[in-house]
């Protein structure tokens, strides 16, 4: 109910008037059934533009972060994300991904749409990352199309950091569904999920026309982390006299 709620009465206006966003392809979101809309991430207010947009619900895996904050801005916080359709899930540890799948494919098989973001994070300069593979297994084993989506506009109107948007333009762009039936029960093969989901990602490329950068966003994120960090020691702070 606070779904709809968010969605009809509160968060989906405002985010209406305030970016008024531009949709190019709605027609190729399917109106019933199970389907994965995959996008980059540029953006915070990217989990809320998409639903705001879409007739049907959406439910999106996010960071458990959102759901594990301190205090009663945290308790808060997290009712808000459950009450908008996200899910949990801890990015931690070995068992990160297996969690995220299952979770997932959970939705899927209620016939839902389930968002996700393959790149696994926000990018951090607004270029787009390689893709994780979990997107090509949920994939297979749902038996669902997916459908490559672009948010573009949305690292303007918020970059990462920023809490309160800018107002500026935004578009949502979605593709033709992407199907993979032929790699059927391949959902074992590295190779395979990995060569699922490069097309993936080069849709939603050709749909954002972002600069691609052929590294995982984590991994870039902490190796720029580590040389801001090396360089803070090599030159510390003098005092201010």
């Amino acid at each position: 109910m606070f779904y709809y709620v968010l969605k009809y009465v509160i968060l989906g206006p405002l985010l209406r008037l305030v970016f008024r966003p531009r949709i190019e392809g709605l027609e190729h979101v399917p109106s019933s059934g199970a389907a994965i809309v995959a996008g980059n991430h540029l953006s915070f207010s990217d989990h809320f533009l998409m639903p705001a947009i879409l007739k049907r619900r959406i439910t999106f895996l996010a960071k458990a972060e959102y759901f594990t904050g301190p205090g009663i801005k945290g308790r808060l916080t997290a009712y808000f994300f459950r009450s908008a359709g996200q899910i949990p899930v801890d990015r931690s540890g070995k068992d990160a991904g297996q969690a995220a799948i299952r979770e997932g494919l959970g939705v899927l098989r209620k016939n839902e749409l389930l968002g996700i973001y393959p790149e696994g994070t926000r990018s951090h300069d607004g270029r787009l990352y390689k893709g994780k593979v979990g997107v090509a297994v949920m994939a297979l084993k749902a038996q669902v199309p997916v459908i490559p989506c672009a948010m573009i506009g949305t690292f303007e109107a918020q970059p990462p950091g920023k809490k309160i948007p800018n107002i500026h333009p935004v578009m949502i762009r979605f593709g033709k569904p992407l199907d993979f039936s032929r790699y059927a029960g391949m959902e074992n093969e590295k190779a395979i999920l990995r060569a699922i989901t490069d097309e993936i990602m080069y849709a939603i490329l050709t749909l954002s026309e972002q600069e691609y950068v052929d590294q995982y966003a984590a991994v870039v994120k902490a190796e720029e982390a580590a040389e801001k960090a090396a360089k803070g020691r090599k030159f510390p702070r003098m005092p201010l006299s």
